[in-house]
């Protein structure tokens, strides 16, 4: 039998998202990733920076790769975020990736009350600055004017040396032109959860083609996916837990786009929702239908799960499953993230 690899030709790396829970509960599930043998974590931003989670995984563990899935560019300053991947880069003893996003609008000013920037320009300039910080804050620095970013760096002393000058940047992206920029500057692209299989294989050329135009290797960025999945040996179960996801996601406004690309996008308009009201999904979840579910979340036993997602490995580095969240409950949700540790496992032993 042939060995099973990645689209590289390499190992299949497999990533686990990380809930935020106590620090004794955190370390018990990352030695459970080591032991299945997980190539890292992620901590999501929904609302608190995802630094801090991770250090205290960094500090529980020996081999688990460590990353923020995603910190949100817009939330905070360059600098800031800078000197948290040095620092969890030392914590983790160079186990940390920094994950970068954009975000969404509607999110940076509802939610943080961020003023309006162009967020691919923004990002841009934040991977900027955060690479000089990472290069040169131990050395001294030259004075930074950009467009959203200005610094005369009055009032710092030099840092101590990181652990490394150049911490690896993944950038998350959902559309065309973040996918451009992710693979244009990145060291990763974190491809969104919304990338089906299907799509993911789709869009292997626009990715080749995209590398070429900037000169680069395919071997020069880790490409990571971000499958829904639902284990769970009832898959009609699997299924009715997962609607609510899919429901919210594809009722983003700003996704409208995608979703009409796709083909879903009068779906789209129906299940968006007004202002203030996307956090509750109960008026909408029955628009989406089994199998609008299941186009987005791969439902079933370890086994068909499994085949499903076989086509991610034709174009990614690295998968890191997902479990769908809104309104499960937490014994619901500890369910389907053992279903994700058994798939793993399987994979793995499969794998050889």
């Amino acid at each position: 039998m042939s060995k099973l690899v990645n689209a590289t030709g390499g190992e299949r790396r497999w990533w686990g998202v990380m809930p935020i829970l106590p620090a004794p509960v955190m370390g018990g599930i990352a030695k459970q990733m080591e032991a299945v043998g997980f190539e890292g974590c992620f901590s999501l931003q929904i609302y608190g920076p995802p630094f801090v989670p991770m250090s205290a995984v960094a500090a529980l563990t020996e081999t688990l790769k460590v990353s923020t899935g995603i910190a949100v560019a817009g939330t905070r300053s360059p600098v800031e975020t800078a000197f948290a991947a040095m620092e969890l880069d030392t914590i983790s003893q160079g186990r940390f990736i920094l994950g970068l996003g954009t975000s969404l609008h509607s999110a940076l000013s509802g939610i943080y009350g961020e003023p309006k920037r162009k967020l691919l320009s923004h990002l841009r300039e934040v991977v900027k600055v955060v690479r000089y910080i990472n290069a040169n804050a131990h050395k001294g620095m030259e004075p930074i004017h950009g467009e959203y970013f200005n610094a005369e760096w009055t009032e710092m002393m030099l840092t101590a040396p990181p652990v490394r000058e150049s911490v690896p940047i993944w950038i998350a992206a959902l559309k065309d032109k973040l996918t451009s920029l992710a693979l244009e500057i990145g060291d990763g692209l974190i491809v969104h959860a919304l990338w089906t299989a299907d799509y993911t294989v789709q869009k292997k050329p626009f990715i080749e083609a995209e590398l070429a135009r900037f000169g680069r290797q395919r071997k020069d960025v880790e490409i990571n996916a971000w499958p829904w999945v639902a284990i769970n040996d009832d898959k009609s179960q699997a299924i009715n837990d997962s609607r609510a996801t899919v429901a919210g996601y594809i009722g983003y406004k700003e996704y409208e786009p995608f979703f009409d690309a796709l083909g879903f996008g009068d779906l789209a308009r129906s299940c968006q929702l007004a202002a203030g009201e996307h956090g509750d999904v109960s008026s909408v979840i029955n628009n989406v239908s089994d199998e609008v579910v299941q186009a987005f979340v791969k439902c079933g036993p370890v086994d068909e799960v499994l085949e499903q997602i076989e086509p991610f490995w034709n174009v990614v580095d690295s998968l890191c499953p997902m479990t769908p969240y809104r309104n499960l409950t937490m014994e619901q949700l500890t369910h389907y993230n053992q279903g994700i540790y058994a798939m793993v496992a399987e994979a793995k032993r499969r794998a050889g």
